[in-house]
């Protein structure tokens, strides 16, 4: 529960920079600015970036995550009203309060409280707590989630590539291979709580677990630390991740290497990566769902007339298309099965839209032919509708 009692002290709401009742969409547009603002490779300079940078992604780790940020808010709550770390005697009306929170293990505090139900009634006669409440073994905690982003191209986002990344994060000691312990030594198990890595305290009407004063929690006691990561078996260190991006990803999605974050603790399983993917704009191209728009320019002989029309498409080949005589400004044609790849398989359309050319200058013989034609249209119909007049 190690991460409860850090969210006592930490406000994620502030470190994304948006309200409390900020949507998910709201809080996803904030993490992707400060992550590129903060990103360790866009401030070589900035000694101070790596962390912002790691504070913005343990944010969203929470705050994007609807169950973990209900518990984040409810133990925020909590320690406001004085259930907190540091909540000084006499909280919730028992004298001396709950032993001082600053020693005691918050999360063992509210499990009994809660029984551990997300957020039920107060657990008196369901083993919640009380004098019969006992200890809890230590759980393995996951290892956090770390974060990247990886910027493509329009055909790459189309086709789907294999990238490589580099990422900035916790990660196992190569030294010591994780255990704290010096190369050639092993962590031996604590005498105090037996390897449970929880001691019971009785105060008053009340026994609850905190963290062994003699581990930390840990379990284990490690007599002759590792130089490298001195005794932590983790290391904020560089390194490089293979991601592979699927045929037709969209700007703005979240790919998920699992197991592949920061280790976890007391054997639990690793993080994971999020990578964000940006889609770099197509000078011709844009995306529509899974259909892939183009724009092209047409003549006022072309739309009156007709013609027939090359159009490239986005998988390097092209299509040809009859634009039928009066063909109205912003049209759209749609080639099927020409767009982006879609995730039952097979492809999106390629939709066509026509945009009527109108030249900045013209010729003498252009005007003369213009003029004439405007010399046979009647426009008396269009200027009494738009007066209103029958």
């Amino acid at each position: 529960m190690a991460a409860q009692r850090e969210w006592l002290d930490k406000d994620y709401y502030k470190v994304l920079g948006v309200s409390k009742d900020a949507s998910q969409e709201e809080i996803k547009r904030a993490y992707r600015k400060l992550a590129r603002v903060n990103h360790p490779d866009a401030n070589p300079d900035d000694p101070e970036a790596e962390q912002r940078f790691k504070d913005v992604g343990e944010a969203h780790s929470v705050l994007g995550d609807e169950d973990k940020r209900r518990e984040y808010d409810e133990i925020r709550r909590l320690g406001a009203a004085g259930f907190g770390a540091g909540g000084g005697g006499g909280a919730g009306g028992f004298p001396g309060g709950f032993g001082g929170a600053s020693e005691a293990d918050l999360g063992d505090l509210l499990g009994h409280l809660f029984n551990n139900a997300g957020g039920g009634a107060a657990g008196a006669g369901r083993g919640g707590f009380g004098p019969m409440g006992g200890t809890r073994s230590r759980r393995p905690q996951r290892g956090p989630d770390l974060h990247a982003d990886v910027h493509l191209s329009f055909e790459d986002a189309l086709a789907g590539v294999r990238t490589t990344l580099r990422i900035t994060g916790d990660g196992p000691c190569d030294s010591c291979g994780g255990s704290g312990a010096a190369p050639g030594t092993n962590p031996r198990r604590c005498e105090t709580c037996g390897g449970r890595g929880q001691v019971t305290v009785d105060q008053g009407p009340f026994s609850f677990a905190q963290p062994c004063p003699s581990c930390g929690g840990r379990g284990q006691q490690i007599d002759d630390p590792c130089p490298t990561c001195s005794g932590e078996g983790r290391v904020v260190k560089p390194r490089q991740l293979t991601v592979k991006i699927p045929p037709g990803v969209r700007d703005g999605a979240v790919i998920r290497a699992s197991g592949r974050g920061g280790p976890g603790v007391g054997g639990g399983p690793p993080g994971d990566v999020l990578v964000t993917v940006h889609v770099e704009p197509h000078p011709h191209f844009g995306r529509k769902g899974d259909d892939v728009t183009l724009e092209v320019p047409i003549t006022f002989s072309e739309a009156a007339l007709g013609t027939k029309l090359t159009v490239p498409t986005p998988h390097e080949g092209t299509r040809t298309i009859r634009i039928p005589a009066g063909t109205a400004h912003g049209r759209t044609f749609r080639i099927r099965g020409e767009g982006a790849p879609t995730k039952r398989g097979g492809h999106g359309d390629l939709l066509v839209s026509v945009r009527l050319q109108v030249p900045n200058r013209l010729t003498r013989e252009q005007r003369k032919l213009f003029e004439q034609l405007a010399a046979t249209e009647d426009t008396s119909d269009r200027d009494r509708e738009l007066l209103g007049e029958s």
